[in-house]
C-alpha cells in the first residue's frame, strides 16, 4: 500500500531517516517492519515561531516493493536539418527557449556576446582582484547569463508563467541535485550552475543546434514589418525564420539599438538601492528566534522584507544566506553590486539587495530621454558610486546604522566583498527618492526583526540591476513585438521576467509561440 503522510517534526528528527521512519510508523499505526520504503516528496521550514519545525510530505510504502518517485527524462530530437530560429542570449531565457525549440522540432541558433562559462569564470576572478571589467564577459554577460553567478535561487511568484515543476526537472536532468525537486524554496548554488549550463549547451549541440560565443548582435535584418535575421559584429549576417531576443537586463546597447531604429520601447517600473550585509549568525538568531542560532540541522536563515514608504515599495531582493557580495558592473566607470551563494551556503555573511520601487514619473528630470529615462538615471547613479568608491572595483560602503541616521562612518564592519569597500556617505550620494525611502524602510525592518538594525551590518552601493527600466513591448497573444513580426522579446531584458525561473519559463513560452507561428506545433 502506498500512502502520503504529512509530518511536522523538529529539525533533528526530520534529518534522521531512522527517527523519521519511527514517526511514519506511529502515524500509520503499523510496525516499522511493515514500511518497505519511503521518500520525501516535499520539504519546507516553518520558522514563524520557536521552536522551528520542518514539514514533510512523505510517500510511504507498506508491505509492497517501494518504487522510485523521481523519474525525469527528456527527449531532444535531431534538428540539424530543421527550420532555423535565432536565439539572442544564452541566459536562462535563451537556453530554455533553445531546449524547447528542439523539443518542437526546430533548430536553435544561439548567439551569445560573452564567453563559455569556463572562460567566463577567469574574467570574473580577475574582476574580483580589482582588474578592469571586461564589457563582454563579466557577472552579467556570458554563458548562463546573470543567473550563473547570482546564487541560483529557483523561485517565481507567478503561476501563469508556465510549468515550474518542468523547469526544475530540466535542471535536474542536466545535473542539478534532486533536492531542488523536494525543497519548497529550491536552490542550486553558484558553484554548481556552471556545470549545468555547460550540460545544457552540450544538449543543444548534440541535438543539432548551434551555440556561438563571443558573438555580439549589432543590427537586425528587417524586411517590411518583419525581422528576418541579424547582423553580428564583424559584418556576418545570420538569417532565421524568427528571432527570440533574450539579452538580459544589462544589455543597454540593445535598447539603444532598438531606440535608434525607432523600434518601439516603453519605460517601466523597476527598483534600485543598496546591498546590505550582516553576519549570518545574527540573521540565524533573528529568524530562528534562538540566541544560539540555527544549530546543526537547519540551513542558513534567509529573510524577506517589504513595506511602503511615501507611496513606493521598499523591499529585500535576491537575499543570499551564507553568501558573498560580488562586483556586477558591465562597463567602465560603473559601480554595481550583486549577491550570490554556493550550494552549501557556508559563508559567515548574509546579504540582500534592499531596493526602492521607481516609477517612470519619479524621474521628471529625465523625460527628454523617453523610454530610456530610467536607463540614463541608472547609469548616473552607478557612476556616482564608482567615483565615491575610488574609481575602481572598490565599493562605497557605510555602516547600516550610520546610513539610517545620516552620519559618516569611520571603520566599516568586515564584508564578504573581495575587492574591498571604502567608507562613503551613501545616504548623501544616492538620490533622495532612494535614500530617504531606504532609511525609513530600514527602520521598519529593524522594528519587525529585533537586531537587524545594527552596527555590525554594512551597506554597499549600488544594487541597480534588479530588473530592466525598459520594456520591449509584445503582443500578449502571439508574444511578437507589437511593431515587428518574427521578433519575440523574452525574459528579464524584455521586461517580462524577474529571475532565473521566470526568465526560463518565459523562454519556453516564446519557443512555443514561435513554433505555432511557423505552423509546426498546435496546443
Amino acid at each position: 500500500m502506498k500512502n502520503e503522510i504529512v509530518l511536522r517534526l523538529l529539525p533533528s528528527d526530520a534529518a534522521n531517516d531512522a527517527t523519521l521512519k519511527g514517526f511514519l510508523a506511529k502515524e500509520l499505526k503499523v510496525s516499522e517492519a511493515k514500511i518497505t520504503g519511503f521518500y520525501v516528496r516535499r520539504r519546507s521550514i516553518d520558522a514563524r515561531k520557536h521552536p522551528v519545525m520542518v514539514q514533510l510530505h512523505v510517500i510511504t510504502w507498506i508491505d509492497e516493493p517501494a518504487s522510485p518517485e523521481i523519474v525525469v527524462d527528456f527527449e531532444y530530437p535531431q534538428v540539424s536539418a530543421a527550420r532555423e530560429v535565432i536565439v539572442v542570449g544564452a541566459g536562462p531565457g535563451g537556453l530554455f527557449a533553445a531546449l524547447r525549440l528542439i523539443e518542437l522540432g526546430i533548430k536553435p541558433i544561439v548567439i551569445e556576446r560573452g564567453k563559455p562559462v569556463g572562460e567566463r569564470k577567469k574574467d570574473v576572478a580577475l574582476l574580483n582582484r580589482n582588474h578592469p571589467v571586461n564589457p563582454e564577459s563579466n557577472y552579467a554577460f556570458g554563458e548562463g547569463g546573470a543567473g550563473t553567478f547570482s546564487d541560483g535561487k529557483l523561485y517565481t511568484r507567478s503561476t501563469k508563467r508556465g510549468d515550474f515543476r518542468r523547469f526544475l526537472e530540466v535542471l535536474y536532468f542536466h545535473g542539478a541535485s534532486e533536492e531542488i525537486l523536494v525543497d519548497a524554496h529550491p536552490h542550486v548554488g553558484t558553484d554548481r550552475l556552471p556545470a549545468i549550463m555547460k550540460n545544457i549547451r552540450e544538449t543543444i549541440i548534440q541535438a543539432g543546434g548551434e551555440v556561438h560565443f563571443n558573438t555580439r548582435v549589432d543590427d537586425f535584418i528587417i524586411e517590411g514589418d518583419a525581422v528576418k535575421g541579424i547582423d553580428i559584429a564583424g559584418g556576418e549576417r545570420i538569417n532565421g525564420e524568427a528571432v527570440i531576443l533574450a539579452t538580459g537586463h544589462s544589455a543597454r546597447d540593445m535598447y539603444e539599438l532598438l531606440h535608434r531604429k525607432d523600434i518601439q520601447l516603453e519605460a517601466k517600473t523597476w527598483a534600485m538601492g543598496v546591498r546590505v550585509e550582516h553576519p549570518q549568525d545574527l540573521i540565524d538568531q533573528i529568524q530562528y528566534h534562538n540566541p544560539e542560532g540555527r544549530g546543526d540541522y537547519l540551513p542558513a536563515a534567509s529573510y524577506n522584507f517589504s513595506c511602503q514608504v511615501q507611496g513606493r515599495g521598499v523591499y529585500s531582493f535576491c537575499m543570499c544566506p551564507g553568501g558573498i557580495i560580488v562586483p556586477a558592473m558591465t562597463g567602465p566607470g560603473e559601480m554595481v553590486v550583486n549577491g550570490m551563494s554556493a550550494s552549501g551556503r557556508n559563508s559567515p555573511f548574509a546579504n540582500s539587495g534592499m531596493v526602492v520601487e521607481i516609477h517612470p514619473e519619479d524621474l521628471p528630470g529625465h523625460q527628454q530621454y523617453g523610454a530610456l529615462a530610467g536607463l540614463v538615471f541608472q547609469k548616473e547613479v552607478e557612476q556616482l558610486c564608482y567615483i565615491n568608491g575610488g574609481k575602481n572595483v572598490i565599493a562605497p560602503g557605510q555602516v547600516l546604522t550610520d546610513f539610517v541616521n545620516g552620519r559618516l562612518s569611520g571603520d566599516l564592519p568586515p564584508t564578504s566583498y573581495i575587492p574591498g569597500a571604502l567608507a562613503s556617505p551613501l545616504h548623501f550620494i544616492l538620490p533622495e527618492l532612494i535614500s530617504n525611502r531606504l532609511r525609513e524602510g530600514f527602520k521598519m525592518f529593524g522594528k519587525w526583526a529585533k537586531g537587524f538594525l545594527t552596527d555590525e551590518a554594512v551597506v554597499l552601493g549600488t544594487e541597480s540591476r534588479t530588473s530592466s527600466p525598459v520594456r520591449i513591448p509584445r503582443d500578449p497573444e502571439t508574444l511578437q513585438h507589437v511593431q515587428l513580426k518574427g521578433l519575440y522579446p523574452c525574459g528579464e531584458g524584455a521586461g517580462y521576467a524577474g529571475g532565473i525561473a521566470s526568465s526560463a519559463l518565459d523562454g519556453e513560452r516564446c519557443a512555443v509561440m514561435v513554433a505555432q507561428a511557423l505552423g509546426v506545433y498546435r496546443e
